[in-house]
Parts: C-alpha cells; structure tokens; sequence
C-alpha cells in the first residue's frame, strides 16, 4: 500500500496543504527568494487552476487590501508571473478563463497603477526641486517599492490587454480597454521623459527606473497596437501616439537623443504601423453568397482600413514623408565617434551588430528596417529622393577622398539607403555607370580609412547582384574577393555574405568565377582562422559550401586543399554543434559535386560520418540528422561498395531501431547498400537487413511503407533466390496487407497495397518454387487468422482477385509484375484458376496491348513510389548523380521489364490446356465475350 502511494506522488490533501502555505509566506524580504516563491506559484497554477486551486485569485486579492507595500509589491510580483503563465496556454477552455481573469482584476490594477503614478510624479516632482538631488526623500526604500509596483502593475495591465481578448483583427470590434488605456500611456511617457536627462548625473535608481519606463511603456503601446490594430486604428489614439513618435525621432531635443532604447521603441512603434496589413484598404469586391455576417465583417473591416488610411495620410503628408526619410539616412545611418571606436575595438563584433536580424536592439539598424518599410509605402515619392541624396553625397565627397569627414560619412550613409532599396532604384539608375564611375575607383583607394565606404559597397554588391549585367559580372567578382582579402574582418565578412548572394544568383557565370577560386578557397580559410564568432564561422562555411555546391565537378583540383580544411575545423569545433552542423552540409555539398571522385575525400570524411552516425556519441542529438543525410550522400556518389562503408550499416540499423524519425533518408541509404554492396553486403549483413525490414514494415504509417516498399522490391530484384527466403516474414506481412481492409479511397493505402501485391507478383515470377512454399506456410495461416482475415480458398487465388483487382492502381511496371504473375498462376496446380481465365487474360490483354511502349520509355515515372525518387538529394552539378546512373542500370536489367509478356502467356497458355484438359480450357475459353477474344488474338498476334 505503502508503494502504491509513493507512485502515486503527492496526495491531494498535501497539495492542498502546500498551495496554502504558499500563499501565506508570499511577503518574503528577500527579493530573490521572492522571484522564486512567484514562479513556484505560477508553475502550479497553469496545472491547478481553476479546478483544484480555484481560490487562488481572490486570495491573492484579499492581500492586496494589506497597506503594507512590501506585502503588495510582492504579490504583484506573483500576479504578474501567474498570468504570464496562464496567458501561453492555448486551449480555447484555458483561454476563456484567462478573458475571466482579466475582467475581475483589470480594474483594480488600472486604478491601483493611475494613483502610483500620481504618487510617484509628485516624488519626482519634489526630489528634482530640491538643491542638491544627492538622495532621495524620506521614505525613499517606500518610493521604490511603488515605483516597482507600479511597474509590474504596467506589466499586468499590457499582459490583459493582449492575452484577455481576442484579438480585434477576427471580431473588427473596438476592445473598450485599448481606448481607455492608450492615451493615458501616452501622457505617463511625457510626463516621465523630461527626468531621464535630470535624474541621469544625481538620482542613479530613479534615473533607470525612468529609463525602464519610458521604454517599458512604448513597448506597451507596440504590443497593443500589434494584437488589437483595429481599436488602436481610432481617432482619438493613433494620431497622437504616431505623431508623438514621428516627433521624437525626428526633433533632435537633448533629451530623447541619446536616449537609444526610447527611441528604438518610437521607430519600432511607426513601422508597425506603416507595415500593418489592417491598416491597408481592401482592394477586394463585395462576396457574392456570403452570409449576412461575415459581409458585415468583411465590411467593418474595410471601413477602418479607410478611415485609419486617411488618418496617416494626414499624419504622414508627403513633406513629412521626405523630411522622415531624410531624417533616417542623414542622421541615424551616420556613423559616430563612438560606431568608428566600437569598430576600431572589435571589427567582428561591430559588423555582427550593425546586422538587421536584430534590428530592435540597435538604433541604426532599427532605423534602417523603418526606412525599407517607408520606401516601401512611398516608393514614388522617396525614389527621387532617395537618388538625390546619394548624388549629392557622391559630389561632396571625390572618390579618392581619405579623411573621414561629414562628407564620407553622409555617403556611407546614402549607400546604406541605395542598398536597402535596389529593386526600385535601379530604375532610376544604371549600375554598370555606377560601377565604374565612382565604386570601382573607390575600391582602388587602399587607404585605411576606406575600410568605411569598402565595407557599404561590398554590401551593395551583393544587394544589387540581381542588377549587375554581364560586362560588369566578372569585375565585380574580382572587387569581391579583393574585399574577401582587406585587413578588416568587417569588410571582409561584408565581402563574404554578398559574394554568397552573386554565387547563389541565377546570373552566376562559373567560367567566369572559375579563375578566382584559389583565391578565394585561400582568403576563405584564412578568414576562417580569423574570426571568433559563431555566426562569422557560419557566413564563411556557407560561401565554401555554395561556392562547392555551385562550381560543381571542377571542384576536383582543389579536393585535398577542402579536405584538410574541413579536417581541422572539425577538429576544432569539437563542442560546438551548431558549427558542426552547418560543416555537415558543407560536406554534403562536397561529395555531392566530387562525385564518382568522392573516395578521394575519405580519409578525412569516414571518420567524420562516424562519429556523426553514432547514437551514443555527446553530440548525437544534435547531429545525427545531417549525419545520415551525409551517410546518403556518400554512398550515393561512391564510386563502389568498400569495406569501410559497409561498417557503416549496423550504426544504420540502430538508428533505425530507436526511431523511425530518419526512415525516408535510411531506405534511400539502404537502397545504395543492395545495388553497390551486391552480394558482400548480403553476406555480411543479410540478418540484420531482415530484422531492420521485419521491424519496419507493420509498425509505420502509409507514407513510410511506401518509403520502404520500393527497397523491398529492390531487394527482390537484385537477389531473387537469396532474399525471399531471408524476409519470408515481411513477405507474410505483405500478403496480409494485401488482403486487408479496403482502401477507403485513401490514395496512400491503396498505393501500399498496389506496392505490396507488385512486390509479391515480382516474387513469383522469379522465384515461383519458393512462392508456392510461402503461400503454404502454417505461420501465414496463423497470422491471417490472428489478423481476423478468415480465408476460405487458396492464397494464390486471394492475390489473383488482388493482382486482377489493382490494375488500375498500378503504375506501368507494376502492371507488367501482375500480369506476369498471373500468367505464372496459369501454369500451377490451382484446379480454381481455370475458373478466373477471363479476367486474368483481360489483364494480360491490356498491359501488352497498352503497356508496351510506355514501359520502355527512358524515365523514372514507372515507380513513383522508389524510395530514389523520394530522396533524390545527391545530384551532381552535370544534373546526374553516380546514384541515378546506378538506378538507371538497375531499372533497365529488370527481368520484369526485359521479360516479354506476350510470349510468356502464349507458353502458358498451352501449359494451362495440358495441366486443365483440353475441354475444360476450351469450356473456359468459349465463356471469353468475343470482343474480348478478338483483343487476345491481337495481343498474342494470332490474327
């Protein structure tokens, strides 16, 4: 009793208990003990309320009444954890109860969180009146705690807003909250900017508390406007929070401008808006048939898309368009003293965060992602704009310029903005005069203060690559991979991405390329000795491995110089899976272009896929995925089956055995095994193949049968005597599937099935002495029995109604194995089978009167279901890999496809008269409908 307990866990009545106890030690001095108790309350609370712990929120309330402020302060803490847990839950139940949560405590939290502010304005309002500033009022630790409440009450406030109603953008009704809340976040922010710069030399909390505020609040006003656009949409709130933060990012006051994270916030806020497809005019009709709903909807809907239109029109008139852009490119895509130190200190880390993945966290990537969004709405208007400012850049500053005035600074500055939008200023201008007029002889100019302009135009390079024409292709490769090889790390990483982008161009000219490459394998390697940073060992293993992907078979002369490279960065990078991972595909891309080559690379690729394969390797979790995509490409591209490739199957077989997860990519592998391994891998793996195959077949779905039963057949071609013997139980389980449940008009079941019954029908045709044996076999009675299959007449006749039955089901060489099969079935001692004559001549008939020429055609669409054509991964850049070559010789030498049907049946036929008698057969023949005959004569030529 005593263990049954303990497996029980904990007892309701000690859960209880334990929630209790919890909530009565919630004031707890210690905040980081605190921040603890909160979570623990929150983890118990997405799985106990509001079944088990149903008192939880009036609890927390009724010590909310307590005018202790450390007590509420720290239930706040714990509300605050509590709906932020609550509010991820996704069930349609949990989120009704979230939308109830938000109405009992929303307006105690807004009331509470108007009169701290109150309180801690007035605070404020005191301590920057006072002389010295040096410390805070009486009660200052009390201040702080509201101000701490007040914050975390912002924080409730924002999660119930945007977690306790649906989003407006499916109802288009206005959420009430939106409207009350917003302009009074609005007046907090201006109510609060003014302390950041009086606080910031004397009161260093309060100063970073106003900090946290400020930015706190415009986020609050990003979120709201993103889950509820349409309320925000209104009148009386977009207005004036957009035009607040065009005013802020546009007025240079003192202080706001070195407010970084505010600002960020202001620039984050108008893109929302400016990009919001809710705010976008419909441009569809009334919907004819619709319900009256949904026409209202769709209505409302457009009518403040309209309305919302007009107020940014009002707010963005063109010369404030202009101005904002102008604004944008002229003062925050300038770089600072404090930019040029940070990339003087650490090019790498300065280039990675000038990047726009993370556009939100630094203020001139932030504002390069708002420009790309205005051009994007004003296009027409900022074109010319936008090419004035970069030619008035280019005048005032001569190409051969070297000191970093204003004037280079100003024409970075406009490159980044020419960069950024290069699909609409190309027309506008001509790359190829812009090329050679002013970015090649900037490009000449070595000196070091160059490495400014060296790195925008690298990156213009690869922004306008779809722009470049071909007389000017082949100089801008060279310009790259001169940038690939500056003393810079930025410009070179610079260099690095957009020669990646002119590789992966449609307009690529590997001829044009290909006297480059030793350099840039060189600069390429060298960089990657070089940098520290993940995501610099990232870029430049990408450009190696497009580049390999890309140049294809001419790889070859540089195979040794790639493989000892690849050597020493796994090596290297031991730890580190990510890295690893993306070397994985790099070698992928290796082999893969190598081809029939690829043995070359082994000594440093074998031990490599080794460890890679290896489930009970540290890193196994994280490579085995592109480990067994490599083991593919290796064995697809082997020029034959050696030794070492072979040990390589039983890493496959655990694999396998722990999860089906890689079964697509492992048939494909195993495919390579039979056609390259032939008769040594038979030998040395033929037990482990059968159980791998037994376990599979039975316990997969649909999609993975028809991943595998293409390997089967294999298997069964290339070794007709040796292998149905060896899989007699997977050949069991086909017959089984075979004589199932109908299809249901599933199409993957039926595929199954018509697979299943091909591969048997391919059994029996090559090898029919063990078929006959198989069919007899107790084991297969026992388990038809066990399937609830009751058989009431001999298996093979079961198979003829099935093989007779999926004809049209089938694909053109599967056609061909039934009919064949039932041809043999003619000539075997079934007494019932004269009396299926009919339908298996009408077979017959059709596949040699129709199949013919189609079977003979030069191409892989008589198996769609070959587990090749699933994983075709391994093709070459001459665009046929070793392996389709293989496929392709193992297609056309099918004994199915070269035997001849037509001559088959006339043998057959006569073996069927002599084992039946004349009269019954002719009795059988007679019962043919004439029309039917006369098509049978024809098939057979006897006309």
């Amino acid at each position: 009793m005593k263990q049954n307990d303990q497996r029980r866990g904990i007892s309701n009545d000690e859960k209880n208990h334990i929630r209790k106890k919890l909530l009565l030690h919630l004031r707890e001095e210690n905040t980081q003990i605190a921040l603890q108790l909160a979570v623990l309350v929150a983890k118990i609370a997405r799985i106990d309320y509001p079944k088990e712990w149903p008192e939880l929120f009036s609890s927390l309330a009724q010590q909310l009444q307590s005018a202790d402020m450390l007590a509420s302060h720290r239930v706040f803490i714990v509300l605050f954890r509590t709906l932020k847990e609550l509010s991820t839950k996704r069930l349609s139940s949990d989120q009704r109860t979230f939308q109830e949560i938000a109405s009992q405590l929303f307006e105690y939290t807004w009331n509470l969180w108007k009169n701290d502010i109150h309180t801690i304005l007035q605070s404020f309002s005191t301590i920057s009146q006072s002389i010295t500033m040096n410390s805070l009022v009486e009660q200052g630790h009390d201040l702080l705690l509201v101000c701490e409440r007040w914050f975390l009450c912002l924080k409730i406030i924002r999660q119930l807003i945007i977690s306790g109603y649906p989003s407006d953008t499916t109802t288009a009704q206005e959420v009430p909250l939106v409207k009350e809340v917003c302009p009074v976040l609005l007046n907090a922010i201006q109510s609060f900017l003014p302390y950041y710069s009086l606080f910031q030399e004397r009161q260093v909390r309060l100063w970073d508390f106003t900090k946290r505020t400020c930015t706190k609040l415009m986020k609050a006003l990003v979120a709201v406007q993103s889950k509820h656009p349409y309320s925000f949409g209104d009148q009386a709130i977009l207005p004036a929070i957009v035009d607040f933060s065009l005013n802020k990012i546009t007025n240079a006051e003192p202080t706001v401008s070195f407010f970084e994270q505010f600002l960020i916030q202001c620039m984050v806020l108008v893109k929302s808006v400016l990009e919001c497809k809710e705010y976008r005019p419909s441009l569809t009709g009334r919907v004819i048939n619709e319900s009256e709903g949904s026409l209202s909807l769709e209505q409302r809907k457009k009518n403040i898309s309209t309305a919302v239109a007009g107020i940014l029109k009002t707010i963005l008139p063109s010369d404030h368009v202009i101005l904002l852009c102008n604004i944008l490119i002229r003062r925050y895509f300038i770089f600072s003293a404090k930019d040029m130190d940070e990339w003087y200190q650490n090019p790498e880390q300065f280039h990675h965060d000038q990047d726009m993945v993370q556009w939100t966290d630094k203020l001139r990537p932030c504002a390069e992602a708002l420009y790309i969004v205005l051009f994007e709405n004003y296009k027409q208007i900022l074109s010319p704009v936008v090419i004035s400012i970069l030619r008035d850049a280019m005048s005032s500053s001569p190409p051969l310029e070297t000191e970093i005035s204003s004037a280079m600074l100003l024409k970075d500055a406009a490159y980044s903005a020419a960069g950024h939008v290069y699909y609409e200023l190309s027309s506008y201008l001509d790359f190829s005069d812009w090329f050679q007029g002013s970015l090649a002889i900037e490009l000449s100019n070595n000196h070091p203060n160059m490495r400014i302009l060296h790195r925008k135009i690298a990156f213009i390079l690869g922004q306008w690559a779809s722009e470049i024409k071909d007389d000017t292709r082949k100089q801008v490769y060279h310009a790259l991979i001169r940038l690939l090889q500056d003393n810079d790390i930025a410009v070179k990483l610079a260099a690095c991405r957009s020669l990646c982008y002119l590789v992966q161009d449609t307009n690529f000219s590997e001829n044009e390329f290909f006297e480059l490459l030793p350099a840039c394998w060189n600069s390429c390697f060298k960089l990657m000795e070089e940098v520290q940073e993940f995501d610099s060992k990232v870029q430049v293993l990408n450009l190696i491995s497009v580049l390999i992907d890309h140049v294809g078979d001419r790889i070859s002369p540089y195979a040794h110089q790639l493989s000892n490279f690849f050597c020493k960065i796994w090596e290297e990078s031991a730890g580190e899976s990510l890295l690893q991972i993306q070397l994985l595909v790099a070698l992928r891309n290796f082999v893969g272009s190598l081809g029939y080559q690829s043995s070359i690379c082994y000594t440093m690729l074998l031990p490599i896929l080794k460890s890679g394969i290896d489930v009970d390797s540290p890193d196994s979790l994280n490579l085995l995925e592109d480990s067994v995509l490599l083991l593919e490409a290796t064995l697809s591209n082997a020029p034959s089956m050696m030794p070492q490739l072979l040990d390589f199957f039983p890493y496959l077989v655990v694999i396998l055995e722990r999860s089906f997860d890689h079964l697509q990519v492992a048939t494909s592998i195993i495919e390579d095994y039979i056609i390259s391994g032939g008769v040594e891998f038979l030998n040395r793996h033929a037990s482990s193949l059968a159980k791998l195959l037994d376990g599979i077949v039975g316990n997969v779905n649909e999609k993975g049968l028809l991943s595998t039963l293409p390997v089967i057949d294999i298997l069964v071609q290339c070794f007709p005597m040796e292998a149905p013997p060896l899989i007699a139980g997977v050949l069991q389980k086909l017959i089984l599937i075979c004589l199932s449940e109908e299809d249901d008009h599933n199409p993957s079941r039926t595929a199954v099935r018509a697979s299943s019954a091909a591969i048997l029908a391919r059994v029996l045709v090559m090898n029919t002495n063990y078929f006959a044996q198989l069919a007899s076999e107790s084991s297969l009675a026992m388990g038809l029995q066990q399937a609830g299959l009751p058989i009431n007449q001999n298996i093979l006749l079961c198979l003829t109604d099935i093989w007779v039955d999926k004809i049209d089901n089938a694909t053109v060489i599967q056609r061909k194995a039934y009919a064949l099969a039932l041809s043999v079935i003619l000539t075997l001692r079934v007494p019932q089978v004269i009396n299926k004559l009919d339908d298996i001549l009408s077979v017959c008939t059709s596949v040699i009167l129709g199949g013919t020429e189609e079977i003979n055609e030069d191409d892989s669409g008589g198996d769609t279901t070959s587990s090749s054509a699933l994983n075709n991964e391994a093709i070459g850049y001459g665009g046929f890999s070793v392996r389709d070559s293989r496929m392709r010789q193992i297609k056309d030498s099918d004994p199915i496809k070269q035997l001849s049907l037509e001559n088959m049946l006339k043998e057959n036929l006569k073996a069927c008269a002599a084992l039946h008698g004349d009269a019954t057969f002719n009795a059988a023949i007679s019962r043919i409908h004439p029309s039917a005959f006369a098509q049978l004569q024809q098939a057979l030529k006897m006309v």
